[in-house]
């Protein structure tokens, strides 16, 4: 098979990696892809939400499948036109995406369907925010932008002034664009968080391993929240007991709340949880690999990835069965000097060999190469990953690799995987 990834950060990167494990594949094309993505895929300089370029790229090179892996074309329905054309994909159609494309609507399908979620309150008018927040006092308190954010649209407020500063810029300054013209205010759930993603056909849900993601900037968990400075898995507190009641109380009712919406999701349907002293709860959706996730629970994957990718698109997912290693997994991201704000771009990286070093996997997601050389083109740069038979021992490997990489103002956290340790 001749596969087309759309998108160009490290997801991408991670999906292109074990899909070309798959003795299926003869060829990885990717649009657009990054520097260090050109190292495994043909690349190709189509925007990922170009819909119709997209589409004419994919007649142009023949694509046997295509995986479209951000969110912006999901929501936008990339997969909608490419079935139409008769392709074959991996992802949700824009019936399904909405999961993640509108906050709004995911918490009013948990509260139809009574899946377990922080209460909550929309609102499309800032006056009224306000009131509403003045009214409950209470602190920390969650406002999250309606639409896609870049996994940056939640502002968690500690008192008054933070919320009446982050209602301002959502709805008036509109820091997000149109994804702010209604917000979500939630209660501040406690406990530890947990990532699982799961591959769904819309009949069955099989849940991948679980991981553990670091938002902030800074060591400690301070800082701005950022996409995601690394990630480990398996997550301690995703305990087996954990696992058999999110499946039955929020994976498979989700699945189905979906199915009675009109809207069967076929795809990586996402489960950011906090396990709150009342049971696990659900903080979001995504209708799409996470990010950093992927590059932590991909390296885990036994079975052929394209095989389960055409169970999901032929609805036979429930006859495939999905193996995993049990070793642990460690993403550290090395980022720009600047990031989450601004940050220089154009800055070249050494340390690496054709986009790797030794011993561990090289996850690209904010590279270019100009003129021959491999230079930063993004706040996250890359996701040093590696598999170990503790945790302890992966993140003593990615570390290692991180030392020995270097451009101007890099920046990582040094306590990823703690918490996890310290469990």
């Amino acid at each position: 098979m001749k596969v087309l990834v759309v998108g160009g950060g490290g997801r991408e990167h991670a999906l292109i990696k074990k899909i070309k494990e798959s003795p299926k594949v003869s060829e990885i094309a990717c649009t657009p892809g990054n520097g260090g993505i050109s190292y495994d895929a043909k690349c190709y300089n189509v925007s990922a939400t170009d819909i119709d370029g997209v589409v004419a790229l994919a007649k142009e090179i023949k694509a046997d499948f295509i995986v479209v892996a951000p969110d912006d074309p999901l929501v936008l329905g990339m997969v909608d036109a490419l079935n139409k054309e008769g392709f074959k994909t991996f992802g949700p159609d824009s019936k399904a995406a909405i999961i993640e494309g509108s906050k709004v609507f995911s918490k009013e399908l948990m509260k139809k369907y009574g899946i377990p979620t922080a209460k909550y309150a929309v609102f499309s008018d800032p006056e009224k925010v306000m009131e509403y927040i003045e009214k409950e006092n209470t602190f920390p308190t969650v406002i999250k932008a309606d639409g896609l954010a870049l996994g940056k649209g939640v502002i968690i407020a500690e008192n008054m002034e933070q919320a009446k500063n982050g209602v301002k810029s959502i709805m008036e300054d509109k820091i997000f664009g149109a994804s702010g013209n209604e917000v979500v205010v939630e209660e501040f759930l406690t406990g530890p968080e947990v990532s699982v993603l799961a591959f769904t056909d819309g009949k069955c849900v099989k849940p991948m391993v679980s991981s553990m993601d670091h938002k902030r900037a800074l060591d400690g968990d301070k800082g701005l929240n950022t996409g995601g400075m690394g990630t480990v898995s398996p997550n301690p507190y995703y305990t087996d007991d954990v696992a058999a009641e999110c499946m039955e109380k929020i994976f498979l009712p989700t699945v189905e709340a979906m199915n009675k919406e009109g809207r069967t999701f076929k795809g990586c349907l996402y489960f950011g949880l906090m396990i709150t002293p009342g049971g696990p709860k659900v903080i979001e959706y995504n209708c799409r690999f996470g990010d950093p996730e992927t590059q932590v629970v991909l390296p885990k994957l036994k079975t052929d990835i394209m095989e389960i990718f055409e169970a999901i698109n032929s609805q036979t997912l429930s006859e495939l069965d999905i193996e995993w290693s049990d070793e642990a997994c460690a993403c550290v991201i090395m980022a720009s000097g600047g990031y989450p704000q601004s940050y220089p771009k154009g800055i070249e990286i050494n340390g690496l060999t054709n986009g790797q070093t030794d011993g561990v996997t090289v996850y690209h997601a904010g590279t270019a190469i100009k003129d021959g050389k491999l230079v930063t083109s993004g706040g996250r740069v890359l996701g040093v990953t590696a598999l170990g038979k503790t945790l302890q021992q992966a993140l003593d490997k990615s570390y290692e690799a991180v030392s020995k990489i270097e451009f101007d103002g890099a920046h990582y956290r040094k306590d990823i995987g703690k918490k996890a340790l310290n469990c």
